[in-house]
């Protein structure tokens, strides 16, 4: 028999309950609940990485399927569209007023409804009758003549020849010039036959005016279909701004001398002036050596500057720089009389607007581009950035025209003076419509205020007198 102590128990005692283990314990100690406490954190990882693929792989599906649905609609648009361009305005009013009707009909049980969208349909189907049939015209336009001076009369004439072994019915053709739409009724044509329409175009304004293209109509006389067939591609008839004849160097300018001296001064070039003493920086191959020797004092040679003169016509379309239409057409006419002269004088010159520069090479060329010249709005914050930006690759001018409107303050004018050397003379082109032509100086800038273009000879023998 064993004793023990009081309050002490033995390790065979089956009420010994064991102790719990120490803080110390091992991981393979406590058994299979510490393992699987550690894996939770690691599952939810893997679920939400599980759930974040088929996220990501339903979006894309989805991306796949919205694709897949917009190239279905464009094919089956592509399909319809030689239905749906016969429809015109009038007939989609009509087939959505027979879709409403007969929705009504159906909701309320209201048979004059039911009547309506009957009749709307009806008519759709009345009208395919009148788009089918096929024409075998052939369509030409003459302009005469092309190129008209603003205010000139110009006509047109569109020649339709049936080409067929069949005769033709009548047909309708539409002609679109410049901003209005000429409609001709072409009557039945035999095999071979010929049928010529005139036709009158727009000429009071410069402009480039479109003719065309000729378009035959088949349809219905409600509009609701409309079959159109293109003959003819469209002709384009210039109409000129006004110009008026100026003298010969009337504007002032350098001639253009093949090597003529000049009254300026310079250390290079051909044209031996003078000799002067020798000034540190001055290259020794200007030396004139045998002066020198004889002097005791190193001289230089100075030479008359000999050039080909480079006029620069910088005019602004600003629309804030004119008081109305009236003043930027004749902005437009001064340009084009000024770089007229300038070209039968086969002087180097470049005109440069806001939109682009224009093409100089001949009078014509030079008319055409102007009669596409349009007004503008906001290009640049000021004329001096816009002569600055539109001058930058051009040759040193010899002479500058500026041309402005009525609304330009003088200040504007003197900044893009500014931007040449004082050997460049500035011309400042004030147009004001209606007012009194004059002629001021200021600060060196010749400022020419023009009230109307004839004025234009006049003033330029002043300026230049």
């Amino acid at each position: 028999m064993t004793s023990t102590l009081p309050g002490t128990t033995t390790p065979d005692d089956p009420s010994v309950t064991p102790a719990a283990p120490a803080a110390s314990a091992t991981p393979a100690a406590l058994g299979g609940r510490y393992v699987a406490s550690a894996l939770v954190p690691g599952r939810f990882a893997q679920l939400r990485y599980a759930l974040t693929s088929v996220g990501r792989a339903l979006r894309a599906a989805s991306g796949a399927l919205w694709r897949l649905l917009l190239i279905g609609l464009r094919t089956a648009a592509r399909f319809a569209r030689p239905v749906t361009d016969v429809v015109g305005p009038a007939g989609w009013l009509t087939l959505v007023a027979a879709v409403v009707a007969f929705s009504i009909s159906r909701a309320f049980g209201w048979v004059e409804f039911t009547y309506l969208a009957t009749t709307l349909l009806a008519a759709l189907l009345v009208a395919v009758v009148f788009i089918f049939g096929r024409a075998t015209y052939q369509v030409s336009i003459a302009l005469n003549p092309h190129r008209v001076v603003a205010g000139q009369r110009a006509l047109g004439e569109m020649i339709v020849t049936n080409t067929g072994a069949k005769g033709l019915l009548p047909a309708r053709m539409e002609l679109p010039v410049g901003e209005g739409l000429a409609e001709f009724v072409i009557p039945g044509l035999a095999a071979q036959g010929v049928h010529d329409e005139l036709f009158a175009v727009p000429t009071h304004r410069r402009a480039v005016v479109v003719a065309g293209p000729a378009i035959s109509v088949r349809g219905d006389q409600l509009g609701l279909l409309r079959r159109t067939v293109r003959w003819t591609d469209p002709v384009e008839l210039f109409v000129h701004p006004v110009t008026t004849r100026l003298a010969s160097s009337a504007a002032g300018l350098v001639r253009d001398l093949e090597g003529e001296i000049t009254k300026k001064i310079t250390n290079s070039d051909i044209s031996f002036h003078a000799l002067r003493a020798y000034v540190p920086g001055d290259a020794l191959r200007n030396v004139h050596w045998r002066t020198s020797a004889r002097t005791g004092q190193l001289m230089v040679r100075q030479f008359e500057e000999t050039r080909r003169s480079q006029l620069t016509i910088i005019h602004t379309l600003e629309s804030v720089a004119y008081a109305s239409d009236e003043e930027f057409e004749l902005g437009v006419s001064v340009m084009a009389s000024l770089a007229l002269q300038v070209i039968r004088e086969k002087t180097n010159m470049s005109v440069v607007t806001e939109e682009r520069q224009l093409v100089t090479g001949t009078p014509l060329t030079l008319l055409d581009d102007s009669s596409r010249i349009d007004p503008v709005e906001d290009r640049y914050p000021t004329l001096r950035d816009f002569a600055r930006d539109a001058t930058r690759r051009l040759p040193a001018p010899s002479v500058v025209m500026i041309i402005a409107g009525s609304q330009t303050e003088l200040l504007q004018y003197r900044t893009v003076q500014n931007l040449f050397g004082p050997d460049t003379k500035t011309l400042a082109f004030r147009i004001e419509a209606g007012a009194q032509s004059r002629l001021s100086k200021v600060s060196g800038l010749t400022v020419i205020t023009l009230g109307q273009l004839g004025d234009l000879p006049s003033i330029l023998r002043r300026a230049n007198g």
